[in-house]
């Protein structure tokens, strides 16, 4: 789980948008840039080459809200 106000504090540094956080898969998620971010012994990694594109099932998840 990540720290709420961290969250709020955290914006993609490829789009600057917003992020989510999913827990199934601990990583930080944003739909402006589709990509999500690795959250590893509870640090969030914010690097553009450590994180994935998100597929477009998980993209269509999070694109209305």
């Amino acid at each position: 789980m990540i720290d709420k106000q961290l969250l709020a504090m955290l914006v993609c540094p490829v789009s600057q948008g917003q992020l989510s956080y999913h827990q199934l898969t601990e990583e930080l998620w944003c739909k402006k840039s589709k990509l999500a971010y690795p959250i590893k012994d509870d640090i969030p990694v914010m690097l553009e080459h450590e994180a994935r594109e998100l597929t477009l099932e998980e993209y269509e998840s999070i694109k209305d809200s």
